[in-house]
């Protein structure tokens, strides 16, 4: 075949990922071994029930049409509600912009803040996908990774030197995937302070924001900010809506107009009848409230189960559906250590190199088991670090 492009071939140029071991896991588990599945994201329960029988009315009501391409009028306020609670500061509906998931609304602001040759700062460690997205807008990116020691939080004057003529983008996740970590608000007024300073934009990914115990705060609220704010925010987490690709991105309704015409020319809008139900989902938080407290729950008892475990630190692990684990003294090598534990235990996690220099030597451990499955996993962790033994160099 012809030649594909090299934009194409670079958006993972290594053609390795960090996800080998879950796929792996993945393979095994549908081969029949029990496994036990830590390293995805993704909720062991369904959307909630009233979720889904708003989707069943809509579709049987006939609205199977094209929409709107930044969403239909009644989504857009209803998602400008959402984001005036989570960023603290009043949004309208021009001010929003539907998306197929929360990484279509991070491809959007990549897209929409930076030209091929432009440079931009992640802040990590990150989300797996961040320096993908920026390697499809042709853009440039530096890493300025968090210190495990300090909590993983952003580590500022890390940030302000790394920073050249061409940046334009510093990109944050607060509550953090992988580790859990909640930006304090110290963290965030330096990186308003600087973003003023030098005229940045900051994409603030807070797709999790719902699941930190009240502790989220978003800089879109710290004066000046809300003109130079991108917020990438979703219902996959926080709504049980994985599957349903309901995303958003909110941001001054300048942008936000340019961005239609992104739309125009990608996802061409979204699904009507998954439009209306997502509205109703909004206006009435359902599963919300329910779905917070199960994740906060869950975080305490395997904290709890795995505490005095010889050799293994908890790092972060304030907010968000994960519980960073420092393994260093056991195995430096996170996946040297996850591909062990694998085979040893029938467990998978996700290894901290996955997310940048600063996870590495870490472990991800998703909390989308019931109680009973994340108990097990704990007693297999603490028997697989009792056992284990380091190969020589």
């Amino acid at each position: 075949m012809p030649s594909p492009s090299s934009r194409l071939q670079n958006i993972i140029p290594s053609g390795k990922d960090g996800w080998e071991v879950h796929f792996e896991a993945w393979k095994r588990k549908e081969a029949g071994q029990p496994i036990i599945m830590l390293s995805v994201g993704d909720h062991d329960f369904d959307t909630p029930s009233e979720t889904v029988e708003a989707c069943v009315r809509e579709v049987r009501a006939g609205h199977h049409h094209y929409t709107q391409l930044p969403g239909i009028p009644a989504l857009r306020a209803a998602m400008a509600k959402i984001s005036t609670r989570c960023t603290g500061i009043a949004t309208t509906a021009n001010e929003v912009i539907a998306a197929p998931g929360g990484q279509a609304a991070l491809y959007a602001a990549v897209q929409g803040t930076l030209d091929k040759g432009d440079h931009a700062i992640v802040v990590g460690p990150y989300y797996a996908t961040y320096p993908g997205t920026f390697r499809a807008a042709g853009a440039d990116f530096t890493v300025v990774e968090s210190k495990a020691e300090a909590g993983f939080q952003p580590d500022i004057a890390g940030i302000e030197a790394a920073v050249r003529p061409n940046t334009k983008v510093i990109l944050i996740n607060s509550p953090n995937n992988p580790t859990g970590a909640i930006y304090t608000n110290e963290s965030l007024e330096a990186l308003a302070k600087l973003c003023i300073k030098l005229d940045l934009w900051l994409l603030s990914d807070e797709v999790y924001w719902t699941l930190g115990g009240n502790l989220h705060a978003s800089p879109r609220a710290i004066p000046g900010m809300a003109e130079r704010t991108l917020v990438i925010n979703s219902m996959s987490k926080s709504h049980g809506m994985t599957g349903w690709r309901i995303g958003w991105l909110t941001g001054p309704a300048e942008i936000i107009r340019l961005l239609i015409d992104l739309n125009l020319v990608s996802t061409y809008g979204l699904p009507d009848f998954v439009s209306r139900a997502a509205v109703e989902a909004l206006e009435n938080d359902y599963g919300v409230e329910a779905i917070a407290h199960l994740y906060a729950a869950r975080r305490k008892m395997i904290l709890e189960t795995i505490r005095g475990l010889n050799h293994v630190t908890v790092r972060g692990s304030e907010g968000g559906m994960y519980v960073m684990l420092d393994v260093r003294a056991v195995e430096p090598n996170s996946e040297t250590f996850a591909w062990a534990f694998l085979d040893a235990e029938q467990v998978s996690v996700t290894p901290g190199a996955a997310f940048g220099e600063a996870a590495e030597g870490h472990i991800r451990i998703s909390l989308c088991q019931p109680d009973d499955v994340l108990r097990e996993a704990a007693t297999r962790l603490k028997r697989f670090v009792a056992s284990y033994k380091r190969k020589a160099a």
